[in-house]
């Protein structure tokens, strides 16, 4: 599992900025309203999911996004999908549950984790994600973040949300 100062230092290797923010550990979308003050930008939360064929994605979506599974499962033509367990996570993405986030593709070095985003990210500001715990939060432009993808081997796939 990395730190988020590894994180950091990667991203600088990238060339990448960000600006982050540290608060009180959130675990859902409405604690981190609560405690993550004024950011501009959007705000994302992250589905950690898996199917029968113990296929795996990583969702990232707005915030306030409606997502239904079994259409998610239909669209991606993955069946039933179900969140992932906390140990799957560990082993997959490197993180605890609640600190989900974009930036724990740089632990998937097997590229086992599909990963797709909502089309609604690139209008507007930059993203507010977790870097890899959920006591601080960090912002990046998307292009950043789509060159941080690329570095990881993590090709998005976008989709159209509410699903």
């Amino acid at each position: 599992m990395l730190s988020p100062q590894q994180l950091f230092d990667r991203l600088a290797e990238l060339g990448i900025d960000h600006k982050t923010v540290e608060h009180e550990a959130v675990f859902t979308v409405d604690q981190a309203k609560q405690h993550r003050g004024v950011l501009p930008g959007h705000h994302i939360k992250n589905l950690f999911l898996r199917n029968k064929k113990e296929e795996m994605w990583l969702v990232v979506a707005l915030e306030d996004r409606t997502i239904d599974l079994k259409q998610l499962g239909e669209r991606l033509g993955a069946g039933r999908l179900s969140f992932g367990s906390p140990e799957r996570l560990r082993t997959y993405l490197g993180v605890e549950p609640g600190s989900v986030t974009p930036f724990s593709l740089i632990n998937d070095t097997a590229r086992k984790v599909s990963l797709v985003l909502d089309r609604g990210l690139s209008n507007g500001g930059p993203i507010n994600a977790h870097p890899l715990t959920n006591t601080m939060t960090s912002a990046i432009v998307l292009p950043d973040l789509l060159r941080f993808f690329e570095a990881t081997g993590h090709a998005p796939r976008w989709l159209e949300f509410p699903i």
